[in-house]
């Protein structure tokens, strides 16, 4: 099933509290010399739409640099409070979701999902396991899938990938990482930008 640029969102997730990172902002993590945030849109910029961030502070210094942010509708979901924010303001049928901190994310990923989702949505597996938040998500299923684990409280992402019938791209040969202490950024080759 084709999915055109104009069908498209990007989501990047930027959603937490650095409480492992001591306070540091992973989307503004310098990447050869660029924060993440903006790295990642400029990559998907071309095969997307729309470029928003799930972000709970910062506003101002996204939109200084172009990016619309919108913090969770309720706290403490963790990412799926993330999701349901980008669910809600997305305006095409189709989301591709980031973590902010997917600093080996290349732009071959979306074509690859693309070609995995047979419709229903995909997620990753890469070398280390599966990676639920590397996804492309179907928005009217998501929304109505939302809605019940929310009031639920079923905060498990793969449970509601599991829920849509997501497919699995395996993905060998890649680890796409997580970047939660200061040793992980050192071994990425990421280091934390100045403040703004």
């Amino acid at each position: 099933m084709p999915i055109a640029p104009a069908d498209l969102t990007l989501g990047l997730l930027a959603g937490g509290r650095a409480v492992r990172l001591g306070g540091i902002d992973k989307a503004w993590l310098l990447r050869d010399g660029e924060p993440q945030a903006l790295r990642l849109a400029r990559m998907f910029a071309p095969a997307v739409a729309a470029v928003a961030v799930s972000a709970n502070r910062g506003h101002a210094r996204y939109a200084r640099h172009g990016l619309h942010a919108v913090p969770d509708r309720v706290p403490d979901l963790g990412p799926l409070g993330g999701l349901d924010a980008l669910a809600a303001i997305a305006t095409t049928p189709w989301l591709l979701t980031l973590p902010v901190d997917a600093v080996h994310a290349d732009a071959a990923l979306l074509p690859a999902l693309v070609a995995a989702q047979a419709g229903q949505g995909a997620y990753v597996i890469d070398d280390d396991g599966v990676q639920p938040l590397f996804a492309l998500w179907p928005l009217a299923p998501l929304r109505a899938a939302l809605a019940p684990a929310l009031a639920q409280r079923r905060l498990a992402v793969r449970e509601l990938q599991a829920a849509l019938g997501m497919a699995a791209l395996r993905w060998s040969g890649l680890r796409l990482g997580n970047l939660n202490t200061l040793a992980d950024l050192a071994a990425a080759g990421v280091v934390a930008g100045p403040p703004e």
